[in-house]
């Protein structure tokens, strides 16, 4: 049962870099929108942590595939499916020259998966919580 435990953490700490990226997304467009940044270094940022994103939900994914937790898998799947998906699509970097025309769907969707990350991280916890309370 210990394994269990360091899943659980291990997925714990994966959401947590996940919601300070979609974090830091969304507070680079909130600077744009105040004019506080440029757009082409607004652009730049958000796209340098776009594809950090996309791997740490992956991994995710494959932690919960791998450990055998398939409501969870099945829970962060769709995320993983959006993700791939606007990469295959080629639509998942920020371009500098719509960046305004695109700001308020830009934070829509990252404002979704910010909401999305947080269920997910209280549902883990949760599962966190009643597998060590199982071990004893």
């Amino acid at each position: 049962m210990e394994g269990t435990v360091i899943v659980w953490l291990s997925a714990f700490f994966l959401l947590i870099a996940l919601l300070i990226l979609v974090i830091y997304q969304l507070m680079s467009l909130a600077d744009l929108e105040f004019d506080y940044i440029n757009p082409y270094d607004s652009s730049s940022s958000i796209n340098a942590v776009i594809l950090p994103e996309f791997v740490l939900q992956g991994i995710l994914c494959l932690l919960f595939l791998v450990s055998g937790h398939w409501m969870m898998f099945l829970l962060a799947a769709p995320m993983l499916y959006y993700n791939v998906r606007l990469y295959q699509r080629r639509k998942h970097l920020v371009d500098v020259t719509e960046i305004f025309n695109q700001l308020n769907n830009e934070k829509k969707c990252r404002l979704i998966k910010l909401i999305y990350l947080v269920v997910l991280l209280f549902l883990s916890l949760f599962c966190m919580i009643w597998s060590l309370l199982e071990d004893v």
